[in-house]
């Protein structure tokens, strides 16, 4: 399934550079066929009884491997204590798991924060909510050779996320440490490269890199100092708490990582009890002593 869903996303890459695009609607499972006499047609009660029953459906969710699969895992037995079969898929990427939601392939997914969904809604058209926050992971910048921003170079060299929801991220740490402004009334949560306005030391921002392989890029000694996603840095053995050069505060931070669901799911029962589960103590609990501050439960 993860194959096809990359088909899918590097056809949509091509299709993007010769700016056109389609849209290909899945196999529904009742669709086609032959219309035979003898195909007994199942009456109303048997249609609303199977309604009834897929609220006992399995609730298959996607995620990110870590933090976001590993809560759900221990989240599961939980569920099940509820009456919640929890299946979860793993996802390595940031696109095919809204891909698989939006074909339905997903009851919902838990890999992504709040301005990322907003920014996939706005740019896809995909009829997504949130159904609610469950944690923050605080955003790190590392660093082989410099020990916090201020030691950095003129003309440094700054490894993002090609992600432009993680942009302000990142332009409100070097704002905090005095190093750069930006044009007034800019929503920082909203920054991108274009709104700085005064970069005294001339640093090139370079957003060029997937949010995957920024590890890999921080790893070989690419650029001055690296950016990267928590969840990804956390499954390379790096802690933002302990590893990072900046990292940000978990204070009225607004990225908070949710779980979306398409929309008028956020009141199926079973996401409901879902999102009970994850802000439980127990689960509360297990994301303080798990990642000892390098995610944060949502408040």
């Amino acid at each position: 399934m993860k194959k096809f869903y990359t088909a899918i996303a590097a056809g949509s890459l091509v299709l993007a550079l010769s700016a056109c695009g389609t849209s290909d609607e899945g196999n529904g499972s009742g669709a086609g066929g032959d219309a035979d006499s003898d195909v007994e047609t199942p009456d109303e009660d048997t249609d609303e009884e199977a309604t009834n029953d897929g609220e006992n459906e399995p609730l298959v969710v996607g995620a990110s491997n870590i933090p976001h699969a590993e809560i759900l895992e221990f989240a599961q037995d939980l569920l099940e204590e509820e009456g919640v079969d929890l299946q979860i898929e793993t996802f390595n990427d940031y696109i095919i798991p809204n891909q698989a939601l939006d074909f339905g392939d997903l009851d919902a997914n838990y890999f992504q924060h709040i301005p990322y969904l907003e920014s996939q809604i706005e740019e896809h058209g995909y009829d997504f909510a949130n159904a609610g926050g469950v944690h923050i992971e605080p955003m790190g910048g590392y660093s082989q050779e410099y020990s916090s921003l201020s030691e950095l170079p003129e003309g440094a060299h700054v490894i993002m996320s090609d992600s432009v929801a993680d942009h302000g991220r990142v332009i409100s740490l070097f704002e905090e440490e005095g190093l750069i402004t930006v044009a007034d009334g800019v929503d920082p949560i909203y920054a991108t490269i274009d709104d700085i306005e005064d970069n005294p030391n001339d640093f090139n921002f370079d957003p060029s890199y997937e949010a995957a392989i920024l590890p890999q890029a921080f790893d070989t000694g690419e650029g001055d100092v690296v950016f990267i996603n928590s969840n990804y840095a956390i499954d390379n053995d790096l802690s933002p708490v302990d590893d990072s050069i900046a990292v940000e505060s978990g204070d009225d931070n607004p990225y908070v990582n949710v779980i979306a669901v398409n929309s008028g799911d956020e009141d199926d029962p079973r996401i409901q009890t879902l999102l009970d589960v994850l802000h439980s103590d127990e689960v509360v609990s297990f994301i303080e002593e798990q990642y000892d501050g390098a995610v944060l439960p949502a408040e």
